[in-house]
C-alpha cells in the first residue's frame, strides 16, 4: 500500500510476500535533482524507518530511487547554498538541523534492526553513499558510479565517509577522500561499499523472490536468507575491472606516510597514462586545499573512534566549513554561477594553517551534542 502521493519526494509502500512478513519500500523521488536528498526527504525517511523497525510484519526494507540516473548524487546543494549565503545571516543556525537529522539517519540505518537491502544502480555520491553505505545488504550494478567529491566542493567526505573510507584496504580511503575519484561496480565490491553486484534488468525478477522468499519474524534469519538470495542472483554478472583494484600499488605508494605535504607533491607530480589515475590526480590539484587538510586531520583522528563518535565530529566539522567560506564558494561555483572557478581560502596547500585546520573542528552547539544519544 503506498502511503505517499505521486508527488512525494520520497515514497513509502509495501511488498507483500507469500510467507506473511512483507518489506517495506521506501523510494527516493527526485529524479529531476539526481534524487539529491532535501531536509524534507531526510526526516521523511527517518521517521518511516523508525515505524517499520517496530514493525512486527515488516521483514525487512528496500531502499531504492526513481530514474535511471541515479540512486542519490548527495544532499541538497543548492538548498545548502541558499541556506549560507541568503539567510538570517547565522550560517550554523540555518544548517544545523539538516547535519543533524541527516547524520542520525545515517546512523540509524547502520545499526537497523532488521535487513536493508539497498539498490545503488546510477550516480551514488556523498550523501547518497552516506545512505547506501550503512545498508546491511548493498547490491550495485555495472551502471554504478560512487563517488566521495567533497574536495571538489570546499567539504570533506562526511554522512560517516571518515568512518568508512578509514575501513577500506589500504589507504584507498585516504586516496578517495582526497581526490573524490569515482567508483565502479567491482571498485565497490573491492572496497567493501557493495555486497553484491546485479544486472539492473535484474531488478524485476529480485523483486519477484523476494515476494516469494520464506521470512520470518526473526531478524537474523532474514539478513542470512537475503544474503543466499542475492547472492543466486549475483552468481554471474559480469563487471568491469577494478581501477583500484588494478592501481592499488601505486595508491599505497602515493598516499604514504604521515605528512600531507609529502603526498601533495607525488599527487602532483603524478604523470601516469591511466587516465583514471590521471584524473583523479587532477581533481585534487583542482580540490579545495582547506577540504584535503581536513579530511587528512580526519583520517588520522578517526582511526580508533566508533562510527557514533566519528559522526559526532563530523557534525562539528560540517559547521565549520559552513562558517568559513570555501563551502559555499564551492557550490557556487559548481551549481549557481557554474563558473567552475571557486576561490579557495587559502588558495595553496601550504597556507593551509594548523591554527585554520583547527578552527574547523571548534564546537558551535550549545550544551549537549545534538548527536549525544549515537552510541
Amino acid at each position: 500500500m503506498n502511503t505517499a502521493t505521486p508527488t512525494s519526494a520520497v515514497l513509502f509502500d509495501t511488498l507483500p510476500t507469500h510467507s506473511g512478513p512483507h518489506w517495506g519500500v521506501a523510494t527516493l523521488n527526485a529524479p529531476a535533482a539526481l534524487n539529491a536528498l532535501s531536509p524534507p526527504m531526510v526526516e521523511a525517511l527517518a521517521a518511516q524507518l523508525a515505524r517499520w523497525a517496530n514493525d512486527l510484519q515488516v521483514a525487512g526494507v528496500l531502499l531504492q530511487a526513481s530514474g535511471d540516473k541515479a540512486f542519490c548524487a548527495g544532499g541538497d546543494l543548492r538548498h545548502m547554498h541558499q541556506a549560507l549565503v541568503g539567510g538570517s545571516g547565522d550560517p550554523v543556525a540555518a544548517v544545523q538541523g539538516f547535519f543533524n537529522t541527516q547524520y542520525a539517519l545515517d546512523y540509524t540505518i547502520h545499526t537497523y534492526p532488521k535487513p536493508i537491502l539497498c539498490w545503488g544502480h546510477g550516480i551514488v555520491m556523498g550523501g547518497g553513499l552516506g545512505l547506501m553505505a550503512g545498508a546491511s545488504h548493498r547490491v550495485v550494478t555495472p551502471g554504478s558510479r560512487l563517488a566521495m567529491p567533497e574536495v571538489s566542493i570546499g567539504l570533506y567526505p562526511d554522512v560517516g565517509g571518515s568512518w568508512f573510507l578509514r575501513r577500506m584496504p589500504g589507504r584507498v580511503g585516504l586516496f578517495l577522500a582526497l581526490t573524490g575519484a569515482p567508483l565502479n561496480a567491482a571498485d565497490a565490491l573491492f572496497c567493501g561499499l557493495a555486497d553484491h553486484a546485479l544486472p539492473h534488468t535484474d531488478k524485476g525478477a529480485l523483486l519477484q523472490a523476494l515476494a516469494h522468499a520464506p521470512w520470518t519474524h526473526d531478524a537474523p534469519h532474514n539478513r542470512a536468507n537475503l544474503s543466499r538470495l542475492l547472492a543466486q542472483q549475483a552468481a554471474a554478472t559480469p563487471l568491469p575491472a577494478s581501477p583500484v583494484r588494478t592501481h592499488f600499488d601505486q595508491i599505497q605508494q602515493l598516499m604514504a606516510g604521515q605528512d600531507l605535504f609529502d603526498i601533495d607533491a607525488r599527487l602532483r607530480s603524478l604523470q601516469s597514462d591511466a587516465p583514471w589515475l590521471a584524473s583523479a590526480a587532477a581533481a585534487y590539484a583542482q580540490g579545495c586545499p582547506t577540504s584535503a587538510a581536513l579530511a587528512f586531520a580526519l583520517w588520522q583522528r578517526c582511526l580508533h573512534l566508533s562510527l557514533a563518535e566519528v559522526l559526532r565530529l563530523e557534525y562539528t566539522v560540517s559547521l565549520g566549513c559552513c562558517v568559513h567560506p570555501n563551502f559555499a564558494e564551492g557550490v557556487r561555483a559548481l551549481l549557481v554561477d557554474k563558473d567552475r572557478n571557486p576561490r579557495w581560502v587559502p588558495a595553496r596547500l601550504a597556507d593551509v594553517t594548523p591554527a585554520w585546520v583547527n578552527a574547523h573542528f571548534q564546537p558551535r552547539h550549545q550544551g549537549v551534542h545534538p548527536l549525544a544519544s549515537l552510541v
